[in-house]
């Protein structure tokens, strides 16, 4: 039977020879990944029902991010309480305050992703991880409580739809461009409990960096994981970043398994896109969102605050004033560290920027740039719902590091082309 990456994972995770879209499994997990937001509730649901054991402290991965450092008492409860339970489990790979990052850029770069492993995690970005060649998705508390206390979690195997990315980039065009432009393409519901899987030789030209933005927003398109195969570049970061742990598995694609449908982009023609308020979909090309006067501009997440982001961002701010709020905010503090290191802190400095801690931060409306009524922002974020990053009467621009940078420079939405 011929089968997907995703189904391949999925069939080894549960024992079984193949397996086929619609069928409900049961997969033993590699990986759980933990923040102080959706494991609070989940470790009250397990203390309810007499359970007060993980099933494998070394498979447990914890950083507190959302609100970190603590923004208020609530949040400083909440990270309390998770600390009190990383510590009475032993559980391993803990990062607290001072070596916390966002989850999705620090489980990577700490080494604890690989290939053809099956990973979840109380957030829904955990698609991210499938740049890696893994099958990896978000869950609620509840299922988290339950893979917290089995090492298990039960699946409905999804179906595939294949996205294949073709020519090369434009100069000022990244992959959030890519992914903006699919998600506008077929809606937030267009691949509704799928894995979207991104195969083409666009891919040959993006780094794991670039790789895992696209990744990360496979949910907001309402997909069940994003996944791509493993080549060179998989492997060379693998080898940078694997704590002596080199053996893993890859799977590939049959070259005769199933979609439901396959949308070819070509990458070539894309522009510089602006997903407008209040939908991931609501892309628009810059030439037609051009001008639009923003009030703060955001550069990070768990979307683009990774070096090459900041990178990006720097190129085009050195040596130039933003005209409006403008907050950098590095993902993880070895990625804070490296772009202090590369001088890029006093490129932001000079221009005017706000450096924050790693943080989820505003993204979700946590703090470190919320918005007041009536406000706008130009974002690196993933989400621009009604009340994402402040007051429901304001409204969330998502874009590349280059946009957001190019639009802080002149206070209004611009084309980063210009200054490349």
């Amino acid at each position: 039977m011929t089968m997907t990456i995703t189904e391949k994972i999925l069939a080894a995770h549960c024992g079984k020879d193949s397996v086929c879209p619609g069928m409900l499994i049961n997969a033993a997990l590699d990986i759980i990944m933990c923040h102080e937001v959706t494991t609070p509730p989940a470790i009250t649901m397990l203390a309810q029902q007499g359970l007060d054991k993980v099933f494998d402290p070394e498979k447990i991965v914890v950083t507190p991010d959302h609100f970190q450092p603590a923004k208020d008492i609530q949040s400083a409860q909440l990270h309390k309480r998770l600390d009190a339970w990383c510590r009475k489990n032993q559980i391993k790979y803990y990062y607290p305050i001072g070596k916390a990052g966002v989850c999705h850029a620090l489980l990577p770069e700490q080494g604890h992703i690989r290939p053809g492993e099956t990973i979840i995690g109380g957030d829904s970005h955990t698609c991210t991880y499938g740049a890696f060649g893994a099958f990896s998705t978000g869950v609620g508390s509840t299922d988290l409580a339950a893979a917290i206390a089995t090492g298990q979690l039960w699946f409905r195997i999804p179906e595939s739809f294949k996205f294949v990315l073709k020519g090369k980039l434009g100069p000022g065009v990244y992959s959030k461009d890519i992914i903006l432009d699919i998600i506008t393409r077929i809606g937030t519901d267009g691949a509704r409990y799928m894995a979207m899987e991104f195969v083409g030789p666009t891919l040959a030209d993006l780094s794991m960096e670039a790789r895992m933005t696209i990744t990360n927003m496979a949910i907001e398109a309402g997909g069940k994981n994003g996944i791509m195969a493993v080549d060179d570049i998989t492997r060379a970061y693998l080898d940078e970043h694997l704590r002596g742990q080199q053996k893993y598995t890859v799977y590939e694609s049959d070259p005769d398994a199933q979609y439901v449908q396959t949308l070819e982009i070509d990458c070539s023609a894309l522009e510089p896109t602006v997903a407008f308020p209040h939908l991931p979909s609501n892309g628009k090309p810059i030439a037609e969102a051009a001008g639009l006067p923003m009030d703060q501009a955001y550069i990070g997440s768990c979307t683009n605050g990774r070096i090459e982001d900041l990178r990006i961002a720097a190129q085009i701010l050195k040596g130039k004033k933003v005209a409006i709020r403008t907050l950098v905010v590095p993902a993880t503090p070895v990625i804070w560290k490296q772009a202090m290191d590369e001088k890029l802190f006093d490129i932001f400095y000079d221009a005017g920027c706000v450096v924050s801690a790693p943080t989820c931060g505003a993204c979700l409306g946590g703090f470190m740039g919320i918005l007041a009524e009536g406000e706008r922002c130009v974002s690196t974020t993933n989400r621009n719902f009604v009340g994402r990053m402040g007051h429901p009467k304001r409204e969330v621009y998502l874009a590349s590091p280059a946009t957001a940078a190019a639009s802080a420079v002149e206070g209004k939405l611009a084309d980063p082309r210009k200054y490349l």
